[in-house]
């Protein structure tokens, strides 16, 4: 299955300090329905894979909960997730 983004669904290639995570998800809570980031899958749909998963998940969760105020922890989940062969996060 072929995914693409939508306002729903957002691919982000790596998890950089330049990518906006905070934006990204504030958004998403700030909707109605939610939505989800998948990282490690480039902005045509490609899976590219994540090198660091556990690091990865780590700085995910701890630039969340230092970064947005008031606190979002337990409105989101960080998921492991595997396509196409590669572990992508979700």
């Amino acid at each position: 299955m072929i995914m693409t983004e939508s306002n729903r669904i957002e691919f982000k290639l790596k998890l950089t300090k330049a990518l906006d995570l905070e934006k990204e998800v504030i958004a998403f809570l700030n909707y109605h329905e939610g939505g989800f980031i998948y990282i490690g899958i480039d902005k045509y749909g490609t899976v590219v894979g994540v090198s660091d998963m556990d690091g990865d998940m780590l700085k995910i969760k701890d630039r969340l909960k230092n970064n947005i105020l008031p606190s979002c922890m337990g409105l989101f989940d960080v998921r492991a997730d595997q396509k196409e062969w590669e572990d992508i996060m979700n």
